[in-house]
């Protein structure tokens, strides 16, 4: 036994980047463990039963697991891993969901699992009927609630109550786009729509850049139904639509945007989180027939992790509908991402950033920390502030503005996006630079003309706020500088890297910084918004400013 594969008492497995098995185990041991960290030598990945319940429900036994760790092992997998393995994956299917008719069954044959059920009272309040023999009609309204609690309970459900049918839609891709390039699947898209097909739903994990449209777009080429694409912005929305129009057969009378300024539904329909979650009744009613007007087939949630809470209350709709969910990173600071896999399905594939970063698909990127330190006037009104104004006192920093200047002077002939947390602080940039800047008050005219504008390099430098951090398509932005962050979002760095993550031409290379105020709570928070992004590989160089300007490219 010589494999790359390291497997631990502890269910975590080690894997050696550097050895010749290295892509081949790597693709065998995703289908059942979740990946915690990949540096560069060393990636890190964990078995969950919540990672070998996923592999079950796309087919995948403790047999087949058992299987590929002997393969690629380094060294004998200990007896007691295929022990807990086995005992995990027998828990999958306890318990199922059928159908018969219009009706939902909870069933199991298991006369101790049927026992636990019926005094849940978690449980019993999403049933019509209590359990007679060894079944209870649920309420459909709360299919995929009944997964969480099941889930919760270490009863993971097998849900065989299968999908609605829906209208055939004739789609296909394109081998060329309309915009005159080449067009195909790469690999590990190609790989991705393989693994959401075996099962119809779950999630897809990408890194920003590396194609997750692409992917959504190939899914429905092959599921051929009629299609909701439910997005984060109406920038994102029609981002959508123009790469629908130019890379499948779909026409413009096939696509529909239904947002709050249209409102038209089409065979392929593309929408917002923010119009489905009205936030009064009426609204919500008006929005919601959205779903009950088509029979659709399909239902796509682009950047998934944002998924509001409101969603949930239309979990009858979707249960019954093949349904994707597209992430570049599935971390979450209110620890609810098991609610997402229950909604939508569980993770189906991922591929780590390095990865897609060495074979050249997405950019190789350059992270520094700058510390600052903080202005003079500042230092006792942050000495008396309550937590929550230390920090903003710290993230308004006024000596970020000098080390700002510097790094656009360091790079005046790149593409440059300033953003940051904070509205006041990002106003005073723009007029201090003559720049544009774009909020949350800014209209989606005024957004799609400046977008544009960046993209034709008639703008350089461009101010963003939070709204920027999702679905902005702006492939030439290869420099970001972070001036302040919502205190220590992983997923919001992790969003912020990915503006400039796109492949570029010539030298595929791009630039972050984050500039933090020293000796202040701001280098905790941002210490931990960085963890997601040092776990895939990305070490960020701490340098002061005086530092930073002796460093090259």
């Amino acid at each position: 036994m010589n494999g790359p594969l390291i497997v631990q008492s502890d269910m975590t497995l080690l894997l050696e980047t550097e050895h010749e098995q290295y892509d081949e185990a790597r693709e065998a041991i995703v289908v059942f463990a979740e990946m915690v960290k990949c540096p560069e030598y060393i990636h890190t990945y964990l078995i969950t039963p919540l990672s070998l319940w996923n592999a079950a429900s796309a087919g995948v036994l403790a047999e087949d697991v058992i299987k590929s760790l002997d393969e690629y092992a380094k060294r004998p997998v200990a007896d007691g891993v295929k022990a807990q393995i086995m005992r995990i994956s027998k828990k999958y299917g306890k318990v199922k969901i059928e159908k018969e008719g219009t009706h939902l069954y909870l069933v199991s044959e298991d006369e101790f699992i049927t026992a636990q059920m019926s005094v849940e009272k978690k449980l019993l309040k999403y049933l019509k009927s209590g359990f007679i023999d060894n079944r209870a009609e649920i309420d459909p309204c709360f299919r995929g609630h009944i997964k969480q609690v099941l889930i919760d309970l270490q009863l993971p459900p097998e849900d065989l109550a299968g999908y609605a049918e829906s209208s055939h839609l004739q789609v296909n891709l394109r081998y060329v786009a309309l915009s005159g390039q080449p067009f195909s699947l790469r690999q590990y898209q190609q790989a991705a729509v393989r693994s959401f097909l075996k099962s119809g739903h779950g999630t897809i994990v990408l890194p920003c850049g590396a194609g997750k449209t692409i992917v959504g777009m190939g899914a429905i080429s092959e599921i051929k139904s009629e299609t909701l694409i439910i997005t984060t912005s109406i920038t994102a929305l029609r981002q959508w639509i123009t790469e629908l129009l130019d890379k499948t057969t779909l026409t413009e009378d096939q696509i529909g945007e239904y947002s709050g300024e249209k409102k038209d539904i089409k065979p392929v329909t593309v929408s917002t989180y923010q119009i489905l979650s009205a936030k009064n009744k009426d609204e919500e009613r008006e929005h919601f027939s959205l779903f009950e007007q088509r029979s659709w087939g399909f239902i796509i949630y682009d950047e998934v992790h944002t998924l509001p809470a409101p969603m949930f209350r239309i979990t009858a709709e979707l249960q019954a509908k093949r349904r994707l969910g597209l992430t570049a990173t599935l971390v979450r600071e209110d620890k609810l991402e098991t609610d997402v896999f229950a909604l939508i399905g569980p993770k189906r594939h991922e591929v780590s950033w390095k990865v897609l970063e060495n074979k050249g698909f997405i950019a190789e990127a350059v992270c520094y920390e700058i510390r600052v330190a903080l202005e003079e006037s500042k230092r006792m009104p942050y000495a008396v502030a309550d937590k929550r104004d230390k920090f903003r006192i710290a993230s308004e920093n006024p000596n970020k503005l000098t080390v700002l200047y510097q790094l656009l002077n360091k790079h005046k002939d790149d593409h440059v996006l300033i953003i940051g947390q904070y509205i006041n602080q990002l106003n005073y940039i723009a007029e201090s630079l003559g720049v544009p800047v774009i909020m949350g008050k800014t209209s989606n005219k005024k957004r799609e003309e400046l977008y544009s504008k960046f993209k034709r390099k008639e703008i350089p430098v461009m101010v963003v706020s939070k709204v920027a951090n999702f679905a902005i398509d702006l492939p030439d932005a290869n420099v970001a500088i972070e001036v302040s962050g919502m205190f220590g979002s992983r997923q919001e760095e992790a969003q912020r890297l990915g503006r400039i993550l796109r492949p570029k031409r010539g030298e595929n290379r791009a630039w972050f910084y984050t500039l933090v105020s020293e000796e202040t709570c701001e280098e905790e928070f941002a210490s931990h918004r960085q963890l997601f992004l040092i776990e895939q590989g990305y070490p960020y160089e701490v340098l002061n400013e005086d530092e930073l300007f002796k460093s090259t490219h």
